[in-house]
């Protein structure tokens, strides 16, 4: 897949099948509307393009609302392309942008950058100023527009409105069996591993603290998780702690992971962590011999959990 970070970096196709959207998450609706995209640029012979926009809108639209992200702009690109379109089309969000009407979105980018023949959008999509472009709208000028609508109906994208905020719903409240389900994987952060006050390594849990390599992420509810660490291309079993560590009067949230079975060094290195379970939340212990008791348990749910 070939990736543009402005529509001005794109040349424009003779026929061009192209759908449009934020695609936070890539989750399974998405990829009914990919699905859709790559059926019908093989049905016409022509070249799937997709085109997102960076921010996502609604942290420009409406920077009061804290907005935390599903992926990454890196994540959403590898997500998409594993998908299989030819061209990804990144546009900068910007508040001159949004003041755009749907009828100069669709002749600037549709139709003179793009080269759009066929476009694909959800049911409830909508863009330009006010989100005024709509189905219907498209529809009613599609003659002059030079190019064919095809729309999704909800009922096709999915029975139960699968949506990034049911997504984002269910991982503030540690339903991981919900986001697994409606993402079509298991929801997953990465980071970089920096130092810590070793304290798990004191009672024999040595743990990787974890800094957020997009500081925007939504990071699930605080808790202890059964997880799967991606450290170059090898996958490892651990549990995850998520929170301020009471037991020993924390103050800073934190992201700590324990893998079992391993014993290298992981300082400065990446690691991808895929979220499997909520096993319990997070609690102040009376002593930490008291708690290495209940990391002790801890485990053993995980490791049940993971090998089953």
């Amino acid at each position: 897949m070939k990736v543009y970070r402005a529509v001005d970096e794109f040349p424009k196709l003779l026929k061009a099948t192209v759908t449009s959207g934020t695609f936070d998450g890539v989750h399974l609706g998405h990829k009914k509307i990919l699905g859709t995209l790559l059926n019908k640029a093989k049905e016409t012979n022509t070249e799937s393009v997709v085109i997102t926009f960076w921010p996502h809108p609604r942290m420009v639209l409406q920077p009061d609302q804290n907005t935390k992200l599903l992926t990454s702009l890196d994540e959403k690109i590898e997500l998409i392309a594993a998908e299989g379109p030819e061209h990804l089309v990144v546009i900068p969000f910007t508040r001159d942008f949004s003041n755009q009407s749907s009828e100069e979105f669709i002749q600037s980018v549709l139709v003179e950058k793009i080269g759009t023949k066929h476009l694909i959008i959800g049911y409830d999509h909508r863009f330009g100023k006010n989100r005024e472009g709509s189905f219907e709208y498209l529809k009613n000028h599609s003659d002059h527009l030079g190019f064919s609508v095809v729309e999704i109906p909800r009922e096709d994208i999915d029975h139960i409105g699968i949506s990034s905020t049911l997504i984002r719903k269910s991982l503030q409240c540690g339903d991981l069996e919900k986001v697994t389900s409606l993402l079509g994987k298991p929801y997953f952060i990465t980071g970089t591993v920096v130092h810590g006050e070793k304290i798990g390594r004191q009672i024999g849990y040595p743990t990787a603290n974890v800094q957020l390599t997009e500081p925007l992420k939504l990071v699930p509810c605080d808790g202890v998780y059964a997880v799967e660490v991606l450290w170059k291309s090898n996958k490892y079993n651990g549990m995850m702690n998520i929170g301020y560590r009471p037991t020993v009067n924390g103050s800073i949230h934190m992201i700590e992971v324990n893998l079992f079975d391993f014993s290298e060094d992981l300082y400065g290195e990446k690691l991808q962590i895929n979220f499997i379970k909520y096993i319990r939340s997070e609690k102040k212990f009376n002593s930490l011999e008291e708690l290495k008791f209940q990391l002790h348990t801890d485990k053993q749910i995980a490791e049940e959990i993971l090998n089953s």
